[in-house]
């Protein structure tokens, strides 16, 4: 098992963090969750509510740990044995471990941890992880801290430890997706961009409604967000600082109709379709300088861009075979080859950032379906079947796809959903309003 052995966090204000990279070491303790096979039976957990070392604490302690709580349960691969069934009371952070009473209730991790109030305001978390059946921990108790107002990150940031450390596999909870926020009747739906944990708490607009936009996405370090708007009545792409809700337009000339952008993962340049007449292909600008290199150039329509995690090649969806269908090509233009060959039409390729998969949206015989495959086509995997399902994103660690579902009717509505990769676990992702267009964003820092 990997065992994270060291970490050290500060946070400067609310959502604001710094940490240091933690040294990872192989264990081969018993405690694990191979999420690669498929779990079927989630592993027993226990989260006692986090010690209030401070009186000013005790709200914050018990919310800590009830997200903590709702992060680990909410990814299908644990179950946690609630407070009801617990033995052993934890009051004292210190105390030794009574495993034997954590045995006798069937479970096999443990999280404890306690929070106090400093004298400058800020919270001070420690928490511990143990496998109950080896009766040790796993790996070192770490501390967290930051303001009041980011309690909920650091409860993200201490549940992507003890996921990593169960499954060896980096968390993804304390990140945050931007999608497009929908209001009013089918036929006139008002759009905006949002942005929100991944959880969807912490909502904030970024634009009003006063004109169409969608499909925004994420820059590598998250700190901004492209988008497709009809503000000046045609689409244009625009480029959102999160932090200053601030926005430009994209440097192209203004008559040209421009959509489906995307950052290249160093964040120095953008591909983007760009469309003249019925022909639409793909374009790469180089952010720094402005230089506009064309990548296609064919009679088809060639759109829905999305680069390798490497940044060498590009997956794209184009009808240059007289339907929907998915290519790859290198990075710089040039040769393309077919990857999708099942029946039915294939859209929105985006590739996993672990770069193994390619995911995607495949409408066949009226079903639209969320699918997976290889980045050569093979193994083709359908997760999910609806109506409508659209527009897959990846979560940070490559284990999780959120997507766009709509209902049928003309009462329908747009929701965002999760499911793993192993189509096990769909759910609904809570927003206040209708939602669609999602795009998950990197690890915050």
């Amino acid at each position: 098992m990997k065992r994270l052995t060291a970490l050290a966090c500060a946070f400067a204000a609310a959502m604001s963090v710094t940490a240091t990279a933690p040294a990872v070491a192989q264990d081969p303790g018993p405690l694990r969750i191979d999420i690669t096979r498929g779990v079927i039976e989630p592993l027993p957990i226990a989260i006692p509510d986090f010690v209030a070392e401070t009186p000013e604490a005790a709200q914050y302690a018990r919310q800590i740990s009830d997200v903590i709580a709702a992060d680990l349960v909410g990814t299908g691969l644990f179950r946690e044995i609630p407070p009801s069934a617990h033995i052993s009371q934890v009051t004292n952070f210190a105390a030794p471990v009574q495993y034997s009473d954590w045995k006798a209730i069937n479970a096999q991790g443990l999280v404890t941890g306690a929070v106090a109030m400093g004298g400058d305001g800020n919270l001070v978390v420690k928490f511990r992880v143990f496998d109950i059946y080896a009766e040790a921990p796993l790996g070192e108790g770490l501390q967290l801290g930051g303001s009041t107002g980011s309690w909920r990150r650091i409860a993200h940031k201490v549940a992507d430890v003890v996921y990593s450390r169960i499954t060896g596999e980096g968390g993804y909870f304390d990140s945050r997706a931007v999608f497009v926020s929908q209001s009013g009747p089918k036929n006139d739906r008002k759009k905006r961009l949002a942005i929100m944990d991944y959880d969807g708490a912490n909502l904030q607009y970024l634009t009003d409604d006063s004109y169409i936009v969608f499909a925004p996405r994420f820059s590598p370090t998250g700190n901004k967000v492209l988008y497709t708007s009809y503000e000046a009545g045609t689409p244009q792409i625009m480029v959102l600082d999160v932090g200053t809700v601030t926005r430009t337009r994209l440097p192209v000339a203004a008559e040209a109709i421009t959509f489906a952008p995307r950052f290249a993962p160093d964040g120095q340049s953008i591909v983007y379709s760009l469309s003249t007449g019925t022909n639409t292909d793909l374009y790469r600008m180089d952010i720094n300088s402005g230089q506009i290199s064309q990548l296609t150039n064919t009679p088809a329509i060639e759109t829905a861009p999305s680069f390798s995690p490497d940044g060498s090649q590009i997956v794209f969806e184009s009808d240059r075979s007289g339907t929907q269908q998915l290519y790859i090509m290198p990075a710089g233009g040039g040769e393309a080859r077919r990857i999708s060959s099942g029946k039915g039409r294939y859209g929105t390729p985006v590739w996993s950032p672990r770069g193994d998969l390619i995911a995607f949206t495949k409408q066949n015989e009226g079903r639209f379906h969320i699918g997976v495959m290889r980045t050569d086509g093979s193994e083709e995997r359908l997760l999910t079947a609806s109506f409508l399902d659209e527009g897959p994103t990846w979560s940070p660690n490559g284990r999780v796809i959120m997507f766009t579902r709509e209902s049928q009717g003309t009462g329908g509505e747009s929701a965002l959903y999760t499911v793993d990769i192993s189509g096990r676990n769909l759910k609904r992702v809570p927003t206040n309003t209708g939602a669609s267009d999602p795009a998950w964003s990197p690890l915050l820092k």
